[in-house]
């Protein structure tokens, strides 16, 4: 499979630098179901069942299989959506720099798309039936929570014995076996407006409002037990002499323990229902939308045998927990054994000018995804 992967690098850098050099953020219907329908014809090329789910607002998601019939035992899970808005393929397009390719959503995560795709092509190629053990989900919206795609994932893993998520490897050959669970919420506050110099006492301040509760939210971090609660948008008021009838807060939540979920929902709840100025009112909406990816004896078992495949191909496979989240949750709260990080080499994700996927390892590691399939078929 080596020899198959390093011959069918340039092909997999031409794929690679179509699907960067098209838009796709997650709102960008059009885009995403251009990059959709690149991988089914790709994957249907390869002699894979390609099934499409249509969605209205937000861009269709792709299941692939051997067969319409047949029943896989491997997940494979990724994003087709970027955080990136359109026009950004065009004014900084795919390029390369020495080792490293460059461009909007190159690591997070258009190389995972060709690494499936070819990791599945060179086990065909070797002969192998482990291809036939994978069903693949390509999802539409990560980037803002997987909203339309939880239930299809949910679904997929149904009888599932394994999880791979082709989230990007880590630069010291890293996995993830741990993720925090993540929670948005947001605070809406209504108030009354004045004019500032005249009868500044007939107004309702809507900012001072939300001002005391973020001071509140910021008290319920508790780093050193993996709880983060983060106010990062704040948006208020019409002018400075007038008072603020209006104001609005983005909060951030990552949890590294399933229980507590409940708790810190339960307490951001009391502070939104908390009135520090008379007279204004507040609207709290969000949850926990992901649920934290927790390592099980399970999970070591797995990564034990990637490990293995690893070790086959020179690699030192480590490793790593990490705050942000990825599908990878779905599976693991049903259960499944899953490992994330299993995709191609790269850092800086979300970056504007630094995000990179390292060529020099891209067929490396597609190999340790079809090793992986085949190990884990035995």
């Amino acid at each position: 499979m080596e020899t198959y992967l390093d011959k069918k690098k340039p092909e997999m850098i031409e794929l690679l630098e179509l699907l960067v050099n098209i838009d796709s953020g997650s709102y960008d219907k059009e885009g995403v179901d251009v990059i959709g329908t690149i991988l089914k014809e790709s994957f249907e090329k390869a002699g894979m069942h390609v099934k499409v789910h249509r969605e209205k607002e937000l861009g269709n998601h792709l299941e692939i299989k051997a067969s319409e019939e047949s029943e896989p035992k491997i997940i494979i899970i990724a994003h087709m959506d970027t955080v990136f808005p359109k026009g950004e393929a065009k004014e900084r397009p795919f390029k390369i720099i020495g080792e490293r390719a460059f461009g909007p959503g190159v690591n997070d995560e258009k190389a995972s798309h060709v690494q499936v795709l070819y990791a599945l092509k060179a086990l065909k190629a070797s002969g192998s039936e482990a291809y036939k053990n994978v069903h693949v989900i390509f999802n539409s919206d990560e980037e803002v929570g997987s909203p339309s795609s939880k239930s299809l994932i949910k679904q997929a893993a149904e009888n599932k014995d394994y999880s791979l998520v082709v989230e990007c490897a880590r630069p010291n050959g890293g996995i993830v076996t741990e993720r925090k669970g993540v929670g948005n919420f947001s605070l809406s506050v209504k108030g009354k407006s004045a004019h500032a110099g005249v009868e500044p006492q007939r107004g309702k301040s809507a900012i001072e409002e939300i001002s005391h509760k973020i001071l509140q939210l910021q008290q319920l971090n508790q780093y050193e037990e993996g709880l983060s609660v983060n106010v990062g948008l704040v948006n208020g008021g019409t002018s400075s002499n007038t008072v603020p009838p209006n104001a609005e807060a983005e909060i951030d939540v990552r949890i590294k323990g399933e229980e507590q979920a409940a708790e810190v929902t339960k307490e951001i709840s009391k502070i939104a229902q908390e009135e520090y100025v008379a007279g204004t009112t507040t609207e709290l909406k969000g949850s926990i939308s992901r649920p934290p990816m927790v390592k099980t004896e399970a999970t070591e078992e797995l990564v034990k045998v990637i490990q293995e495949a690893g070790d086959e191909l020179g690699m030192s496979i480590q490793q790593l927990s990490t705050g942000g989240g990825s599908d990878a949750s779905f599976t693991a709260v049903e259960g499944i054994p899953t490992v994330d990080g299993m995709g191609p080499m790269g850092e800086f994700s979300h970056s504007e000018t630094d995000e990179y996927t390292d060529l020099k390892t891209f067929p490396q590691h597609t190999a340790l995804l079809a090793k992986t399939i085949e190990k884990l078929s035995k």
